[in-house]
């Protein structure tokens, strides 16, 4: 069990308060919890500080333990308990926090190590000359396949070489860490394989999307019957499986459906662009609204969401129920908007932007 202390007195600084944003945020965070219980904010409490200055001082400590009605004692216990709260500064540009466990070390972590102690400081939770990097090694972080990995700040950096991890290093201390990709450092998709799809290899699932149900078995091995008989076999299988239609019977069949039923869908199951429930969209405004800022819109689902013409806050907040369905369905989403009530999100960030937001959920917006 390590022994943590605070930082020495020299550095710390004489007293702590939140920001004004950090300050509404705090408010909400407590009074999520029932009355009597506000002191269950601690833990929230001290990330949110150390965030907002890098690392854990004495007077943040102090500052929440009085927040919260607690001996200063108790709040004390609970940031030097969790190795997660940084009691000393780190650094102001990026503290690396190295993988050591089991994984890792087997897959170059030690060499890791030798980077940091050469480029940062020869020992661990101490900053770099000017105060910009420093570095300590940690427990497991849970990207053991893509092992040997670091985490700096909130990002995970994997699949790394030592002369991968120079680079980043040297971009973080130049100021351009939000150049620096997060994730895998080779060709790999996430967890996926290194070298490539072994499985979901069809187009489709390559692109994230579902591919269409494949035939488990062949129709010789559906049913024992002969060879002249097998096509028979297979019809008589899907009649009571569907699971086992091939593609192009499914696809044959659902083209039938749309037809007798007069469906508006297009080709490939998403909402035809000349439904009238297709919300109205807008050319596009000098200024658009960041849409990845309501929870659940990505980069990829916003620039979806321009292509249709939708680039403001003011017109997500206006959807009503079918305009959302026609969404969800372009969007093959499967009631992701409704889950993540965007039409709250948006008419929040629409009234006040992330003030707003705050106000409303507690939190800052993505």
């Amino acid at each position: 069990m390590s022994v943590r202390r605070l930082a020495d007195e020299a550095v710390q600084s004489a007293s702590f308060a939140f920001s004004e944003e950090n300050a509404v945020w705090a408010q909400a965070t407590i009074n999520k919890y029932p009355k009597g219980r506000e002191q269950s904010a601690v833990i929230p409490l001290l990330m949110r500080a150390q965030e907002q200055d890098g690392w854990v001082t004495k007077a943040a400590i102090e500052k929440i333990a009085q927040m919260l009605g607690m001996a200063y004692i108790r709040v004390l216990e609970v940031a030097t308990f969790y190795t997660q709260f940084q009691l000393k500064p780190v650094g102001t540009r990026a503290h690396v926090q190295v993988c050591g466990t089991t994984p890792c070390m087997l897959r170059g972590a030690e060499d890791l190590i030798k980077v940091c102690k050469h480029k940062i400081h020869p020992e661990p939770f101490h900053t770099n000359d000017g105060g910009t990097l420093s570095w300590e090694e940690v427990e497991c972080q849970g990207a053991c396949v893509n092992a040997p990995m670091v985490m700096i700040f909130k990002d995970s950096y994997e699949d790394l070489t030592p002369e991968r991890l120079e680079e980043i290093i040297d971009q973080f201390e130049a100021g351009r860490g939000a150049d620096v990709k997060p994730g895998p450092q080779v060709d790999r998709i996430f967890s996926a394989p290194a070298g490539g799809l072994t499985s979901l290899s069809e187009p489709d699932a390559a692109a994230g999307k579902p591919s269409a149900p494949r035939a488990r078995k062949s129709a010789e091995e559906a049913v024992s019957v002969p060879p002249s008989n097998a096509a028979r076999a297979m019809t008589d299988a899907e009649e009571t499986d569907p699971s086992l239609k091939t593609p192009a019977t499914a696809k044959s069949e659902a083209a039938a459906n749309a037809k007798v039923k007069g469906d508006t869908r297009a080709e490939g199951g998403k909402p035809s662009l000349e439904d009238k429930n297709r919300p109205a969209g807008v050319a596009r405004p000098d200024a658009p609204d960041d849409l990845t800022l309501i929870s659940g819109v990505g980069p990829k689902i916003a620039g979806t969401l321009n292509d249709l013409g939708i680039f403001t806050y003011a017109q997500v907040a206006s959807w009503k129920k079918a305009e959302r369905e026609w969404v969800d369905g372009y969007l093959n989403f499967k009631g992701r908007i409704e889950r993540d009530d965007w039409v709250k999100q948006a008419k929040a960030l629409a009234k006040g932007g992330e003030a707003e937001y705050v106000r409303v959920f507690g939190k800052k917006p993505r």
